[in-house]
C-alpha cells in the first residue's frame, strides 16, 4: 500500500512540473496542535452554517461547523487549535433541495441539538469570527449564539480582491482548486478547512497570505450609503454602480443601499447628487466596522 501511495505521489509530482497538467490533491484537514510559544499571535474563528433556507429570521440551522487557529500580525496561520462540529435538528423536516445540496438527512440530525455552552466555550478568546458569506452566516450566528454580536467579523468572499488577484470569481470551491486541493463542499466544518487554506494561500500579485488582505479590509471604517425614496426609472444606473436593494423586511430601510470607503464618500455623494436625484440631498449614512458589518443589527 505504501509503494501504491509512493507511486502516486511521485506521479502527481511530475505531473505537476509540466505546464500541460495542473493537479488537485484531496484537502486533508490541518490536525489541532498546540499554540508555539514565544510567538506573537491572535486568535481567529473560521465559522460557516448549513441552513433550512436562506431566511435568517425564519429558517433554521441544522449544522453548525468552526475552526479555531492561531495567526500572525503578517496575516499567517500559525496553528489549528481546535475544531467544532454540530447537527442540530430543526422544528420541521429538512427540505429536499437543502438535502440534495448538503447531504444532510432528517436521520442525521435526529435528537442532536446545539449546546450554547459549549459554542461560548469554543469561541472564548478568539477576536474574529470569518465566514466565507458574512453577510448570511453572521445574521444566523448571532441569532442563535448572543456572543458572535459583540465580535469583529470578517468575510473572505467579499474582504479579498479575489479578481485582482488572478481569480475569476469567490466561489469557495473555485478558490480552492487554485490553491491546489479539492474537498467534500457544503458540509460545515469540511468548509471552514478548505476556507483556512485558501486564507492561507500566499497570493502571487502581493506575496502575502490571502489572510492579510482579508484583515487590512475589514480593519477599515466603511460608510454605507442609503438612496431612500430615489427615481424608480433610475435603479439600472444604481444597480450597475453597486448599489443593492433592501426591502425593509429586516426593519432597515426600504431603499437601495452601497457601501463605500471613507475615502471614496464625497465622490458617492456627488453621483447621487448629479445623476439620480439632482439636487442637493443629505443620504441617510452609516459608520460601519467589522464588529457592525454584515450583522441585522447594522
Amino acid at each position: 500500500m505504501l509503494s501504491i501511495l509512493t507511486d502516486l505521489e511521485a506521479m502527481a509530482e511530475a505531473l505537476s512540473r509540466s505546464a500541460d497538467y495542473r493537479v488537485l490533491r484531496r484537502l486533508a484537514p490541518r490536525a489541532p496542535s498546540s499554540p508555539a510559544g514565544g510567538q506573537e499571535t491572535k486568535v481567529g474563528i473560521l465559522l460557516d452554517t448549513e441552513t433550512t433556507g436562506l431566511d435568517h429570521s425564519r429558517d433554521e440551522i441544522i449544522e453548525l461547523g468552526m475552526v479555531k487557529f492561531d495567526y500572525t500580525p503578517d496575516g499567517r496561520i500559525a496553528v489549528v487549535r481546535d475544531t467544532f462540529s454540530a447537527f442540530n435538528e430543526p422544528s420541521a423536516p429538512i427540505p429536499p433541495e437543502v438535502t440534495a445540496l448538503t447531504g444532510i438527512t432528517d436521520e442525521m440530525v435526529a435528537g442532536h441539538r446545539f449546546d450554547e455552552a459549549a459554542v461560548n466555550a469554543f469561541v472564548d478568546g478568539a477576536v474574529i469570527s470569518i465566514a466565507h458569506n458574512a453577510g448570511f452566516d453572521r445574521k444566523f450566528a448571532e441569532r442563535y449564539w448572543p456572543v458572535f454580536e459583540g465580535m469583529a467579523w470578517g468575510c473572505s468572499a467579499t474582504e479579498v480582491d479575489w479578481r485582482k488577484h488572478g481569480f475569476a470569481g469567490a466561489q469557495l470551491a473555485y478558490l480552492l482548486n487554485g490553491a491546489g486541493y479539492f474537498h467534500q463542499a457544503h458540509r460545515a466544518v469540511d468548509d471552514c478547512h478548505a476556507l483556512l487554506e485558501i486564507l492561507d494561500f500566499t497570493l502571487p500579485t502581493t506575496g502575502a497570505p490571502a489572510l492579510a488582505a482579508l484583515l487590512e479590509t475589514a480593519r477599515k471604517t466603511t460608510m454605507r450609503i442609503w438612496a431612500e425614496q430615489s427615481p424608480f426609472e433610475l435603479k439600472d444606473s444604481l444597480k450597475k454602480r453597486g448599489y443593492r436593494w433592501n426591502d425593509g423586511s429586516d426593519g432597515r430601510p426600504k431603499s437601495w443601499h452601497i457601501d463605500v470607503c471613507e475615502s471614496a464618500l464625497d465622490d458617492e455623494l456627488t453621483f447621487l447628487r448629479t445623476e439620480i436625484y439632482l439636487r442637493e440631498v443629505e443620504p441617510r449614512l452609516q459608520t460601519l466596522t467589522a464588529f457592525t458589518r454584515f450583522s441585522n443589527r447594522s
